[in-house]
């Protein structure tokens, strides 16, 4: 505890000033009472203006540290009777405190980078004690912040910036409104007024009109804004022309386009080579051939040497061990021109035990400035879920471990053009903070609209589609539990009864349109599919992964047919197909990317007279010629399965004459009693043949 600096006079001087009043009072003039009176009233006002131990005192309740945020609630002590006023000054301002029952609180503004803080206590106006000096760092960069409100009119598309703010350390003038058209868009954007296109020219001013484009597609409209100091910030807005006519996106709740088709590719830098980003760099080729349009990165961030990467220690840095941040930046890039977008894992939850600010506030307790940055339970220790003991989960009741999180997502955007997250844990925080999934998706999509959030969690519960995720979890209603598991038995047949339930589901809390994350394996599956169930079952749950609705994944090495537990953290793979199923999954990724009946959430089971075999179902397209028949034998036997007639119109057989879209053969059917022939674990991919 830090001790008053009081200036009064000390009382160790009391006796020789005693002494010499005695003196004084015998030598002076004779009068029978005036050395006792003189020495009383010069004694009294010594004793009152030295230190007797009940001058005031006062102390800060923490040490200086870290700050993320640009206005820091500093608390403290002081004892009773001493200070009229407590006021705590930074570097940019002093504040008056609250106090009351020995206690001091105050909001006091700070700045970017080093700030030295302290308190005094003053008295009659007077200064009577202060405070040793602090420092905190706010590691916040402090600058504006670009907001786009976006407003369709007829054919008019009306952008503006006036939702920007203004610097919160040091706030200055916006002075610069800068607009482009953000590359990739489907034609050229064009301001209502002349003939300017952004895609050539910068616009200026607060607001902009633009003409709508004919093209169908999303476009995208970049903000940048400076102020007065030189400190500038960017924002993206999007809007949609559909039919020829422009149509206002609702960034809360609507998914960006690219991932209707989306295949999903998820890295896990072990496997692929000792030099961690070089190796995944020198793979993208392959998988970009395969037929994945984005990469979902295992935790690549700084995490103690023996940690899979869920335990982080800094959300801002990378893993030595996988490379630097150049090898990142080119991983990216590569990535980029390959047409593949790049998603990392996100750690929000919770921070490791080896984080600095969890061993400064287990050090010090009440004293580190950190001890509220985690979450307690009623006996003040920290909570973890599970038996998760090296995860120590993060209170989300302090605004600063909001900041904290805020800033670090941004930051990968902003600096490596990273184009989603995959959300470790994000059920965690739903239950400590629900409301904070919409202020990061907002702040997100802000600066990135066509980011992909995908979160772990169930994606039978409603509130993630609405609270800032597009997709979530193939799981059951129960947490961790993959919605397939209970069909699926080694050396038993596939349950196909629990299949189709799982498959039918229509929860009344799922979202009308949530995407599904769909899987075969993951980092918590254990040991591979074909592992437990061998290539042919995989063969025909692959074709089931790639034709219902879902964001569908292939994971490092299935498309090799490899046998690994990801916690194995490697020895890197050797990339040889001995299944032979490289070709059938980039078929299935083909299939999916240039179907758009697979894009849909509509799925119609069609039941058959095999159904303890056999799966059937329909996604309708858009129009007849569209719709997709699935059939699919779960059985190591050939089969002739008969397809019973719908009631739904939406699970019409398309036609008498199909073409199999796996091996482009024509399949002819008699309407009156619909047959096909499977082979053990066969798969039918089946659309009406345009022959």
């Amino acid at each position: 505890m830090a001790p008053s600096n009081h200036t009064g006079r000390s009382c160790a001087q009391v006796p020789a000033v005693i002494a010499s009043l005695w003196l004084f009072a015998r030598v002076g003039r004779p009068s029978r009472h005036r050395p006792c009176f003189l020495l009383a009233c010069l004694l009294g006002a010594l004793l009152s203006g030295c230190q007797t131990g009940t001058a005031p005192s006062l102390a800060l309740a923490t040490e200086g540290g870290d700050a993320w945020t640009f206005d820091k609630l500093i608390a403290g002590t002081y004892t009773a009777g001493g200070c009229d006023e407590v006021v705590l000054h930074s570097t940019t301002a002093s504040v008056r405190a609250w106090t009351g029952e020995q206690r001091f609180q105050a909001k006091v503004p700070l700045q970017s980078g080093n700030n030295r803080l302290e308190a005094t206590c003053l008295s009659a106006g007077a200064e009577e004690g202060r405070t040793a000096a602090q420092q905190w760092d706010v590691r916040l960069q402090d600058m504006p912040k670009a907001w786009i409100r976006t407003r369709i009119d007829a054919n008019t598309v009306w952008l503006n910036a006036g939702r920007s703010e203004l610097a919160q350390g040091v706030p200055a003038p916006i002075i610069h409104y800068e607009w482009r058209a953000r590359p990739g868009n489907p034609e050229p954007l064009r301001l209502a007024a002349g003939d300017t296109t952004l895609d050539r020219q910068a616009a200026e001013g607060k607001q902009q009109r633009l003409r709508a484009p004919a093209a169908d597609g999303e476009y995208y409209v970049t903000l940048r804004i400076t102020d007065a100091l030189a400190r500038a910030d960017e924002s993206t807005a999007v809007f949609r022309v559909e039919h020829g006519r422009p149509v206002e996106v609702e960034l809360a709740r609507e998914h960006p386009a690219w991932v209707d088709s989306a295949v999903v590719y998820g890295v896990v830098p072990y496997f692929f080579g000792p030099t961690g980003f070089v190796d995944v760099s020198a793979r993208l080729d392959e998988i970009a051939a395969l037929g994945a349009t984005a990469i979902w990165l295992s935790p690549v961030t700084a995490a103690p040497a023996d940690d899979f990467g869920y335990a982080v220690t800094d959300p801002f840095r990378l893993r030595p061990r996988f490379g630097s941040a150049a090898d990142f930046r080119a991983l990216v890039e590569r990535a980029h021109a390959l047409g593949l977008r790049v998603i990392m894992d996100f750690v929000p939850n919770h921070v490791s035990d080896q984080h600095p600010y969890y061993l400064h506030a287990e050090r010090f307790g009440q004293r580190s400035p950190y001890y509220d940055w985690f979450d307690r339970d009623a006996a003040g220790e920290v909570t973890s879920y599970f038996d998760w003991d090296n995860l120590k989960n993060l209170n989300y009741d302090n605004p600063e471990v909001q900041n904290y999180i805020l800033t670090a997502s941004a930051y990968w955007i902003k600096t490596f053009a990273i184009d989603g997250f995959r959300v470790d844990a994000g059920w965690g925080v739903r239950q400590r903070a629900p409301e904070f999934w919409r202020r990061w998706r907002e702040e997100l999509k802000r600066i990135k609209p066509d980011l992909l959030l995908l979160v772990e969690a169930s994606a039978r519960d409603r509130f993630y589609a609405d609270n800032g995720f597009d997709a979530a979890y193939d799981w059951s209603d129960k947490l961790g539990e993959w919605a397939w598991q209970g069909a699926f038995e080694a050396g038993q047949p596939v349950d196909l009864g629990q299949l189709r339930a799982a498959l039918s589901t229509r929860n009344a809390d799922r979202a009308p349109g949530a995407l599904i994350f769909r899987y075969l394996n993951n980092n918590d599956t254990g040991e591979r599919f074909i592992s437990r169930y061998g290539p042919g079952l995989t063969r025909v749950a692959a074709a089931l992964l790639f034709t219902v609705p879902g964001i569908p994944l292939i994971y490092t090495g299935d498309e090799i047919g490899a046998k690994f537990e990801p916690y194995d953290e490697g020895p890197p793979l050797i990339w040889h197909d001995q299944a032979g199923l490289t070709p059938y999954y980039t078929r299935l990724a083909h299939l999916r990317r240039t179907t758009p009946a697979l894009w849909s959430p509509r799925l119609v089971l069609v039941g058959n007279d095999r159904e303890n075999k056999a799966l059937s179902f329909v996604r309708p397209g858009d129009t007849p010629e569209q719709t997709v028949l699935v059939v699919l034998n779960f059985s190591s036997q050939p089969l002739k399965v008969t397809l019973a007639h719908s009631d739904d119109a939406a699970g019409a057989i398309p036609s008498d004459r199909l073409s199999d879209l796996l091996s482009g053969e024509t399949v002819t059917l008699d309407p009156r009693q619909p047959t096909l022939r499977l082979p053990a674990y066969g798969v039918l991919i089946l659309r009406e043949s345009e022959n």
